[in-house]
């Protein structure tokens, strides 16, 4: 909690952007980074799940950071992790579950998976 507000953090990694979020009682968004593959991917014509799975890996933790900055949080504010767990590319899911999961247990959070597809439904 921080400022009375319920904090969850948000993790994205279906395809070729790395997102993470962090919303106040689950309406107000304090943060949202997204890092884009777009320029990478144009010279192949469209994503490349092995290379997107490898550009998760390298900017994930700075996308955590970079979110956990904008919202002016630390981890001791963040009462709830959701993280993307399909469906999806296998590598750049297993990107954003890894690191959710390793931040729920080190930070004692519970983490909730969420189905990308319902998401964008119950995001309407």
């Amino acid at each position: 909690m921080k400022d009375g507000k319920f904090i969850t953090m948000a993790f994205e990694s279906s395809c070729d952007e790395t997102s993470v979020a962090v919303l106040a009682d689950g309406r107000e968004v304090w943060a949202n980074v997204i890092s884009s593959q777009i320029d990478i991917f144009k010279q192949y014509g469209g994503v490349v799940p092995e290379i997107a799975s490898r550009h998760h890996l390298e900017n994930i933790n700075r996308v955590v950071d970079q979110a956990m900055e904008e919202a002016n949080v630390t981890w001791k504010d963040i009462d709830l992790i959701g993280v993307t767990m399909g469906p999806g590319l296998v590598g750049a899911l297993l990107m954003g579950v890894a690191t959710a999961k390793a931040a729920a247990f080190a930070h004692d959070i519970p983490l909730v998976g969420v189905h990308h597809i319902l998401g964008h439904i119950s995001a309407n």
